[in-house]
């Protein structure tokens, strides 16, 4: 069995010409501007820091099916499988020899966007574990390095993290965790999945590729994968430093106050890959948004089960609004397809159900039959002041409250559906 990680996936890539090398950039503003240029996967030599950094690994289905081994068609099913049926991690050893003490100050983290407050870890994996040691959670969060080598992590309030390192600041304690940058994306993937309370996302990594390596970190024995990077350290219960960052929208969050990393130890490998994920970008999306998406396609076709695909559009940020294509055999359906993804992902604020014969992924489609199935006076679903998104800047702050609105833009079963068909060419996808 072949070893996976960072630098076999990156090797893959290499191998099938579908990643550029963009020579050499700098970590403040040049690497980003690349990553934005260029959709696809890049590798660059950062002028003012230590390794390669590579970004857009997971940028679009097919890379995400290359990182699954998994088919286009198959990759929700086979994300969702790991998810019902996690493997236990035997973590190894830490190997020291295959690694080399480092200053935080030379990971080469990017400062992405003019009003950001420095350089950034995007990628960062981090595992925790509540004081008694039952509960264990892998989780992806931003890491701001400071320039006294320390970190500001972000952590949603009532988020799993957040949760943990609770515990830890009612007992007058830091909490002890292990950060990890530069892993296989199906790791990345398991750790952007929101898992219940209690189940351990590197367990699901670890059902989705084999051949992954984990192993006890150096100093607290967590249980962490394989990685180009490797941090050790405490959040501080009470020490906090100001923070604010580009969120996937493309916006600014708020300026808050966030708790600080206090770092204690860093690993590397000794020609390391820094994985970054530009934020707002087409990867930070999907890395949020495949797994909700996977989680929607299931639980919505259990809801209704002539639906096909459900579809997180890019217009949407992979977050806030979705396609749903259906094969309609009953009028009623599509608002119970818009009812069932809204209960499924909160966050959504828009949900368009389309006939299967339109494409949930093509916006050119999908406006298609906007133009020619919809009719306002009976195509509309509105709900008021339901739960939304603390990303949406239109919705209530305060209060997280939000309007949503679906639309059934589907053939009715009582019209001539020939009416409504573009015309065809025969033979004309041989060409």
């Amino acid at each position: 069995m072949q070893a996976q990680n960072l630098g076999v996936f990156v090797e893959r890539l290499k191998s099938s010409g579908l990643i550029k090398d963009l020579g050499k950039a700098d970590r403040k503003f040049e690497i980003a501007a690349l990553e934005k240029k260029n959709r696809g996967p890049i590798i660059v030599k950062p002028t003012n820091g230590i390794g390669s950094v590579v970004s857009n690994l997971v940028s679009s289905e097919d890379l995400v099916s290359l990182a699954l081994s998994s088919s286009r068609e198959g990759i929700h099913e086979s994300f969702l499988k790991a998810v019902d049926s996690p493997k236990p991690v035997k973590p190894a050893e830490f190997p020291r020899n295959l690694y080399r003490e480092i200053s935080s100050l030379d990971i080469p983290a990017v400062w992405h966007f003019e009003d950001d407050l420095g350089y950034y870890m995007t990628s960062s994996i981090v595992i925790a574990a509540t004081p008694d040691g039952r509960t264990l959670n892998a989780s992806v969060h931003r890491i701001r390095i400071l320039d006294d080598g320390n970190g500001v992590i972000r952590m949603v309030e009532g988020r799993h993290l957040h949760a943990i390192w609770s515990a830890w600041r009612d007992l007058g304690k830091d909490t002890p965790v292990a950060v990890v940058v530069g892993v296989h994306p199906a790791v990345e993937l398991a750790a952007a999945y929101q898992a219940p309370y209690g189940r351990f996302e590197m367990e699901i990594a670890n059902s989705l590729v084999e051949g992954l390596k984990f192993f006890r970190s150096p100093i607290y024995g967590l249980p962490i994968p394989e990685g180009d990077f490797i941090i050790e350290g405490k959040i501080s219960r009470d020490r906090t430093d100001l923070d604010k960052m580009v969120e996937m929208l493309g916006n600014y969050d708020y300026l808050r106050k966030q708790p600080v990393l206090n770092v204690e130890t860093v690993y590397s490998k000794p020609d390391p890959l820094y994985w970054d994920v530009l934020p707002g970008g087409t990867e930070h999306r999907w890395l949020m948004g495949f797994p909700v998406e996977a989680k929607l396609n299931r639980e919505v076709k259990s809801s209704v089960p002539s639906v096909k695909r459900v579809y997180l559009t890019d217009g949407g940020s992979k977050w806030l609004h979705a396609v749903v294509q259906i094969k309609k055999r009953l009028e009623g359906e599509p608002v119970n397809a818009i009812i069932a993804a809204f209960a499924a992902h909160p966050s959504l604020k828009l949900v368009i159900v389309v006939d299967d014969d339109i494409d949930p992924a093509d916006p050119v489609s999908v406006e298609y039959a906007l133009a020619t199935r919809f009719q306002a006076s009976r195509g509309l679903t509105i709900i008021r002041n339901a739960k939304g998104s603390s990303l949406d800047p239109s919705s209530n702050q305060e209060l997280l409250l939000t309007d949503k609105l679906g639309i059934d833009a589907t053939i009715p079963l009582t019209a001539e559906r020939a009416r409504y068909s573009a015309a065809r060419i025969p033979g004309e996808d041989r060409l």
